[in-house]
């Protein structure tokens, strides 16, 4: 049977149902003292999240009136919410914590990201010298708990995760508190095999590119001087990961970053140097591979398919939705990954 064709009025009411209903919702904020720093300079970080999700926010005073998609909406006022809480908190504001929370309120439970849990849980973050760190995407909260009780840490996922940053983080704050007596960062140079020897310098100007991330992160967590009496007292070493063999880390924090370089015989090495009262963190993204044989030779990736479910090990997976860089990172990530698969 042939269909009849559609009338006008069809065609109406089949676009009223396809159109996101419409909603309008209004703030007020109590604190006068925080709306420029809450609405941003020139009100970017209002623009900011007015470009992300589609939506129109006008600000009057202490008010805030948002129109758009019900959806969006609902989302955009999470996000007023819980940079306001951060702000409550003390915390500062930049365009990287409002691209996190817009992030992060596509999740159901955006409000318990943000407080970590209940309303009478305290805030999931970690403290040092600088600055503090709170979590900027929901799988950051599954990895700060593991940070903060778990033996052995797997972090895995993209660029711009957060993964070794945080794990620093976490690591200047125990030592900063006593927790554990030295800092030990590692990650693989130039190669798994460690071939330094063609490079200019001693062994520090050979390695110490290579290690540049994790300076950057300890002088972000640290004052500059602390960082650099403190290495200078052996409290902080960072190192290839070769220097790690014949060790045994005790009352120390270790990080092993670009760990997906590692062969499967540098990473036993690297695990079995655990010791007494000690935390390591091992960081990598299992689909960045640069040693010789690609990801089948990665330690990395043998390890998580070894350990995975032994008791006092977590692993956390990072996905490109928790890239907490320019948003432009993830979809660079996004890209590559799916075109490579």
């Amino acid at each position: 049977m042939a269909r009849k064709p559609a009338r006008a009025d069809d065609n109406m009411a089949l676009s009223r149902l396809a159109a996101p209903r419409r909603a309008r919702a209004e703030m007020e904020f109590e604190e006068a003292t925080i709306l420029g720093a809450l609405f941003g300079q020139f009100d970017a970080n209002l623009v900011q999240i007015e470009n992300r999700l589609g939506v129109f926010i006008s600000a009057r005073g202490n008010r805030v009136q948002i129109e758009g998609p019900e959806d969006a909406v609902a989302r955009a006022r999470e996000v007023l919410k819980g940079l306001h809480q951060r702000l409550t908190q003390g915390h500062e504001l930049d365009a990287g914590a409002v691209e996190s929370l817009i992030a992060m309120s596509a999740e159901p439970t955006l409000e318990g990201i943000i407080s970590g849990g209940s309303g009478e849980s305290p805030p999931i973050m970690i403290r040092t010298r600088k600055k503090t760190i709170v979590p900027r995407s929901a799988t950051q909260i599954e990895y700060m708990r593991a940070l903060a009780s778990k033996d052995v840490i797997f972090a895995l996922g993209p660029a711009g995760t957060g993964k070794t940053y945080v794990a620093v983080a976490q690591a200047v704050s125990q030592l900063i508190t006593g927790s554990v007596q030295r800092l030990i960062l590692s990650r693989p140079a130039v190669e798994a095999g460690e071939r330094l020897g063609f490079l200019p310098g001693d062994m520090k100007e050979k390695v110490d590119p290579y290690l540049r991330p994790l300076y950057d992160a300890l002088y972000d967590c640290m004052p500059p001087e602390q960082v650099e009496r403190r290495i200078a007292s052996g409290e902080i070493e960072i190192a290839p990961i070769a220097f790690m063999r014949g060790r045994t880390l005790a009352d120390a924090f270790v990080i092993l970053d670009e760990a997906q370089n590692t062969t499967r015989e540098q990473m036993k090495m690297f695990l079995t140097r655990f010791g007494m009262n000690s935390r390591m963190v091992i960081c990598g993204d299992p689909k960045q591979v640069d040693i010789p044989g690609g990801p089948q030779m990665s330690g990395l990736n043998d390890a998580v398919g070894r350990l995975e479910g032994v008791e006092g090990i977590a692993i956390t997976r990072f996905s490109v939705a928790d890239v907490v860089r320019h948003p432009i990172v993830g979809r660079i990530v996004e890209a590559y990954e799916g075109k490579d698969g």
